[in-house]
């Protein structure tokens, strides 16, 4: 827990200056490929999953530390030996839980959040889940365990594997030569992303693209075919916490409605996207039919709507940066307590970028809660003995954003739809 919060410490900054210079660089050769709403969603997603990780607020029903210590043939040290094997191990792990998810209805669920910005750029690798609270694939690592790779290798590996995913979530590199033939590559996840029926369900492999080639799940990016980007069901929202569970909902409804009882138990191990017969005209959901026409969500916001919003992940890293560099001194259960003032903070600003009127509620609860914190502590979990007007800056900060959230819902998104409707001709 505190040691993932201190790897995350470390490669936030890095992610956030690659995410800038992946927009200065759009910009610079009018191409740019991040809209900042779109990155702000994306960001905020990987903010949750951070959260949730740091929380450790998932169950491992089979542990890999069980594993390793019951059945390993071999005795190994951490060595380069035991972190090439893990690497290699991980890297089948990904790409079979990574297929799977794609092709069973519940698993899903997870990882639609990926798949959910309808942009392709850096920022949209952070979108990971919170809705992955059971981890069922760890029996894939046998292959390690019986080699005897420690616990403690796996341990380190993974968020190193995680993190060197992020780099080919990009339009901006075109394909790679040879390196296409080993690496996953840019042009490859671009397939991946993609909605196009030529690229669905392929490329799932995570570093190395040979395993999509010896499982045939391989597709190379075409010339005549632009990926187009999203998911074919669209999240029309940029709020990463709904997006976590719109698909869980639509199951949980269809198999409460369907009139068999093999449907109501079958539903959720059908393929993904699987439905009772005849619940499209009965129960109808929007859905992409054509690739090359429909309208992306969120393309109309207000340059202040957009800058706000800006700030607002700024200062909620902020929040966050803290949390995640003092979880020993918070203690538990104060970290949860945290944790959930951040997801709240995710939940208000996702609100108010979405146009809801309910913004100002959440804004308002997150600001109670914040009053909540500081009266019951007495301080901001320890943050006056950096600098003794932290409870002032906090809540003077937290009640601002209420009067902005309250200038937004009821003047500048009125004065918006009104432009919309009313468009003036010069």
């Amino acid at each position: 827990m505190e040691e993932y919060g201190k790897i995350l410490i470390i490669a936030m900054p890095i992610f956030l200056v690659l995410i800038v210079i992946e927009k200065l660089y759009g910009i610079y050769k009018k191409n740019d490929t991040a809209p900042l709403i779109d990155s702000v969603s994306s960001i905020s997603s990987g903010i949750t999953n951070s959260v949730k990780d740091v929380l450790g607020l998932s169950v491992t029903f089979l542990s890999y530390e069980w594993m390793v210590s019951k059945i390993a043939v071999f005795h190994q040290e951490a060595n380069i030996l035991s972190y090439f094997i893990a690497f290699f191990v991980i890297d089948f792990y990904g790409y079979w839980s990574h297929r799977l998810a794609h092709q069973i209805n519940f698993l899903w669920n997870k990882h639609a959040i990926h798949h959910s910005s309808e942009e392709f750029n850096l920022a949209c690798a952070l979108r990971q889940p919170i809705a992955s609270l059971v981890n069922l694939f760890t029996f894939l690592l046998i292959p390690a365990a019986l080699l005897g790779v420690p616990a403690s290798v796996i341990a380190i590996t993974l968020p190193l594997h995680l993190f060197l995913q992020f780099w080919y979530h990009t339009k901006h590199i075109k394909k790679m030569g040879f390196v296409e033939h080993i690496l996953v590559t840019p042009s490859h996840h671009r397939v991946h992303h993609a909605i196009n029926p030529e690229y669905l369900d392929k490329n799932h492999s995570q570093i190395f693209i040979f395993w999509d080639k010896l499982f045939g799940t391989f597709q190379e990016e075409l010339d005549d075919v632009p990926p187009v980007f999203g998911i074919t069901r669209p999240a029309n929202t940029w709020n990463p916490i709904k997006i976590n569970f719109q698909h869980l909902t639509l199951l949980i409804k269809d198999a409460w409605r369907a009139e068999s009882w093999k449907d109501k138990l079958t539903i959720w191990f059908k393929p993904t996207g699987w439905r009772p017969e005849n619940f499209e005209q009965k129960y109808p959901v929007n859905k992409i039919e054509d690739v090359f026409n429909f309208n992306k969500y969120g393309t109309q916001n207000s340059q202040k709507l957009i800058y706000w919003s800006v700030t607002q992940i700024l200062i909620t890293l902020l929040f966050v940066s803290f949390l995640f560099d003092n979880i020993a001194k918070i203690g538990l259960p104060n970290i949860f307590v945290y944790g959930f003032f951040i997801l709240v903070t995710i939940y208000s600003n996702s609100e108010l970028m979405d146009k809801s009127r309910f913004a100002i509620f959440w804004e308002g609860f997150r600001l109670s809660i914040a009053i909540t914190i500081i009266a019951f502590y007495g301080d901001w979990f320890g943050l006056n003995s950096v600098f003794s007007f932290s409870n002032y800056i906090i809540l003077g900060y937290l009640s601002i954003s209420f009067l902005i959230t309250i200038y937004f819902v009821t003047i500048d998104f009125k004065a918006n739809q009104n432009q919309t409707i009313n468009p003036q001709t010069t």
